[in-house]
């Protein structure tokens, strides 16, 4: 080829290259636009988000000469849920956790084998010459429900305390169980064989490795941010590290999930004493924009998937793959309900025949508990990635053994899930009202009644060292307001570490001490 030809070859391939990213990018800023107007037009009519935003995903999927959005498996795992999970781990209790680990392990270990179970057998059953590898992997992408979904849904509803530490407990952990399970059915079904050692050894290495990284990174990075002073540099590092740990833990061949849940509850516990109010004031704020903003795009493009999904298998298979999309959806559904039920009865039994205990007394879960509780099974972007990952991609689809089929089936498990179950839930909720006592709020106000005694107590030992308060200064006075301030902190942290009252009364106590020492700043300026 003569150089100017080649020249004029390679100049109209940038210029192709430079309008097919400006072509994403408007296309980017579309979506985010239609998506911020369904997530209002949710909140005026009262339904989730969440559904709303993956059916209008799905109405645009179907308009002719709409444009198709392929989501990296990889590239969505890591975008869209590391942030999501970190936002729900910082806030989680482990103080409630530990009180609730009984029904919160039954439903990470329990309901996601019994539903992975389920959906093999029916999978293998409607479709025989599917090997029960591929049947096992199929049930492992759609036994975990979502953490994005779930909380995005859960935080709209006033539900009992009790119940939200469970299900969001549930949300933050069943996802490693399932991939861990998902990850061994894919390597059996690939190679065609898989020894108890080499299950023994992932158990073994990814659970331990990734409770061992996830705290040692998050020790690594308070003692790495400690200098930072620059409120926007210590955000993008917040950022940074966040998508850092995910794709660390998967080099690492450890569990991205358990690793970032791990490293994000470890910060809640050590950054409150080394974060200043200011930083973490602003950093709450981009960190609320950023989780609203990568929620609305996973599940708007959860629906935008409908299409080369479906264009994927031919015209004349679709009735049977409809056929054993709708049993999947209907088995993970039903396994949920009868699993949930089947262990409030049998702890309401225990109760009756053996008491509720002396040192901590359990309350017996209600009918009427278990069938929310059971509702709350909504897939999101994770089982839709975990199917999309699967060996093949688009050029290969034989790869794997029916992976169209097992594409379809996620995809109809996370939409009908969505739309059926979110849409519905509310309802639910109000044909079933809940007595709550509010523990977060009772202990909130405790909370704001012991820093009160330790206000008036530390500004009498500081008057007592010194002028009173109307002889000094402005800046004296700002001094002994912070240090007043640092005593609160302080007996703050003590009543989490006495667990006297739980991580939500902290976060909401921390914040009106943030929220005091910046307008204490302020005057000064």
């Amino acid at each position: 080829m003569p150089l100017h030809d080649r020249a004029a070859s390679q100049s109209d391939a940038g210029k192709r290259n430079r309008e097919s990213q400006i072509h994403i990018f408007e296309l980017t800023l579309l979506l985010l636009l239609a998506a911020v107007l369904l997530t209002a037009f949710s909140r005026r009519i009262g339904v989730p988000y969440p559904s709303m935003l993956a059916i209008g995903g799905a109405a645009i999927a179907l308009v002719p000469g709409a444009p198709v959005f392929q989501i990296d498996p990889e590239l969505a795992l890591a975008l869209f849920v590391a942030p999501v999970l970190l936002d729900a781990a910082y806030d989680t209790s482990l103080r409630d956790l530990r009180k609730n680990w009984v029904p919160v392990t039954s439903l990470v270990l329990a309901a996601v084998g019994l539903t992975t179970a389920a959906v093999a057998v029916v999978a293998h059953w409607l479709v025989p010459e599917m090997p029960w590898g591929a049947a096992i992997a199929l049930g492992a992408i759609v036994a975990p429900p979502d953490a994005a979904a779930a909380t995005a849904v859960l935080r709209q509803l006033r539900l009992p305390h009790r119940m939200l530490v469970i299900l969001e407990g549930e949300s933050l952990l069943n996802d490693a169980s399932a991939l861990l399970v998902y990850r061994l059915a894919v390597t059996a079904t690939v190679s065609g064989a898989l020894t108890a050692p080499q299950i023994a050894l992932t158990l073994l290495v990814v659970f331990p490795g990734s409770l061992a990284a996830g705290w040692l990174l998050a020790r690594i990075y308070l003692i790495c941010v400690r200098p930072l002073s620059d409120i926007p540099s210590a955000i993008v590092l917040q950022f940074v590290s966040t998508f850092g740990v995910w794709l660390l833990a998967e080099h690492l061949g450890l569990s991205s999930i358990l690793t970032v849940v791990v490293y994000a509850i470890t910060l809640a516990r050590r950054a409150p004493r080394e974060m200043p109010a200011r930083l973490r004031v602003s950093s709450y704020a981009v960190w609320d924009t950023a989780v609203f903003v990568v929620n609305v795009l996973a599940f708007v493009l959860i629906g935008l998937q409908l299409r080369p999904i479906l264009g994927r298998f031919p015209a004349a298979a679709r009735a049977d793959y409809f056929l054993v999309a709708v049993a999947v959806v209907a088995t993970v559904i039903l396994v949920r309900i009868a699993w949930l039920m089947t262990y409030g009865a049998v702890v309401r039994w225990k109760i009756r025949r053996f008491g509720a205990g002396v040192r901590r007394p359990v309350l017996p879960p209600t009918i009427r508990g278990g069938l929310i509780a059971s509702w709350c099974g909504m897939r999101g972007i994770v089982t839709l990635a975990a199917a999309l990952a699967l060996p093949g991609g688009l050029e290969a689809a034989s790869a794997f053994p029916h992976r169209d089929l097992i594409v379809f089936c996620a995809f109809a498990v996370v939409f009908g899930t969505l739309v059926v179950q979110g849409l519905t839930l509310k309802p639910l909720v109000l044909a079933l009202p809940f007595r709550d006592d509010d523990p977060v709020e009772r202990e909130t106000q405790f909370g704001r009644a012991h820093l009160a005694r330790v206000r008036l107590h530390g500004s009498d030992r500081s008057a007592d060292k010194g002028p009173t308060e109307e002889s000094q200064d402005a800046s004296n006075r700002r001094v002994l307001r912070l240090e007043v301030l640092r005593l609160q902190r302080e007996a703050l942290q003590d009543l989490r570490e006495r667990e006297e009252i739980g991580d939500d009364a902290f976060h909401r106590l921390e914040w009106e001490l943030d929220i005091a020492e910046l307008e204490i700043n302020s005057r000064s300026d």
